[in-house]
């Protein structure tokens, strides 16, 4: 349940909704400008910092709205690869986590949708304490904003695959995009944006109405009902058919094509046999596979599939001429699984 509220939130307001709280404050409307370049281009953390305004008027804003940050309790740096694992406490103080990935083409930062997840996969860290609440725009823009900060790098890629279902915060997430892609903001392409989702088909079919830009990425980790509910129990509401039928339609709606998400699972769902049943189910669509040996965690007894069993599995689906990738492993020493940071912080509490 929520704790906190979008009200007076005002990171959170769209450009059209500031220009009308500003406007009915009796400021004239190219403060509305001022504030939103801000708030979303220079990410001051406090109004003071916005020195371009009338002291009143700030104090103005001060005493009505709130403005969002998070707090940076932690970070992992990997001595392999550099990628960079943030630990951030919110305003209420739950804490959330954040990646930063560097590659060749520009910086990536993964981020978190929710305190915790309800979706309860099985190999996924994030799901073992439940959902706690759902993020405001705001605190998913903050994980960008605080990293682009800490680092001085421009951040050109954002994934939304850190802790939560994206589409369980279907209404923030929308307005988080909006925000992110605003050209007077940090004016990241849609394009760059990538959306993570484990199935949720009602609010898949909602989402190519849309006709937005981005990437949408379903975790499917099976060919079949039967192993997909044994990782997944979202796969007990959406069978795989209508699951498949939300992706071709996201297809069909944005003409975006899907990536499909894999995590091999060593004995469970990476033999020959399940790399064949992926590849009859995949063969007609428009997509690209991303197979991923998943990262083990110590309250599950999953472990990771061999790398000779990965390169397999990657060489039967390539005959089938399906487009996939091994995707490359990043902090590995530093808890790179989603949930592992917040999960051993919350431990460590108690």
């Amino acid at each position: 349940m929520e704790t906190t509220t979008d009200r007076n939130d005002i990171k959170s307001f769209t450009f059209e909704e500031l220009m009308e709280q500003v406007c009915a404050l009796g400021q004239p409307a190219y403060r509305a400008g001022q504030i939103f370049q801000w708030l979303h281009e220079k990410q001051a953390a406090s109004f003071a910092e916005m020195t371009n305004l009338p002291a009143d008027l700030r104090r103005i804003l001060e005493e009505r709205f709130e403005l969002v940050t998070v707090k940076q309790e932690q970070v992992l740096i990997s001595a392999i690869d550099g990628t960079r694992k943030y630990l951030f406490a919110l305003p209420d103080g739950n804490v959330i986590e954040s990646v930063m990935m560097r590659y060749q083409h520009g910086n990536s930062v993964c981020i978190s949708s929710q305190v915790g997840c309800r979706m309860g996969c099985r190999f996924c860290a994030s799901t073992l304490d439940g959902l706690e609440r759902n993020l405001r725009p705001s605190e998913m823009l903050e994980q960008i904003y605080r990293i682009g900060r800490d680092t001085g790098e421009r951040i050109s890629n954002v994934v939304v695959m850190g802790s939560g279902e994206p589409l369980d915060n279907y209404e923030h997430l929308l307005r988080f995009i909006r925000l992110l892609t605003d050209g007077r903001g940090l004016h990241i392409s849609q394009r760059n944006i990538t959306v993570s989702t484990c199935g949720l088909v009602p609010q898949m079919r909602r989402l190519a109405e849309e006709k937005l830009q981005i990437t949408l990425a379903l975790s499917l980790h099976a060919a079949d009902d039967e192993t997909r509910r044994q990782l997944m129990p979202v796969a007990r509401r959406y069978s795989l058919r209508e699951v498949l039928g939300a992706c071709d339609d996201y297809f069909q709606k944005t003409g975006r094509r899907m990536t499909f998400e894999y995590s091999l699972v060593g004995g469970v769902n990476d033999t020959p046999s399940h790399a064949e049943a992926l590849a009859r189910l995949l063969k007609d669509r428009h997509g690209h596979v991303n197979l991923i040996p998943v990262n083990p965690i110590k309250e599950r007894d999953y472990v990771r599939s061999e790398r000779k069993t990965v390169e397999a599995f990657k060489n039967h689906l390539e005959k089938y001429g399906i487009n996939v990738t091994i995707r490359r492993e990043m902090g590995r020493d530093i808890q790179g699984a989603c949930g592992q940071l917040r999960r051993s912080c919350l431990s460590s509490r108690t």
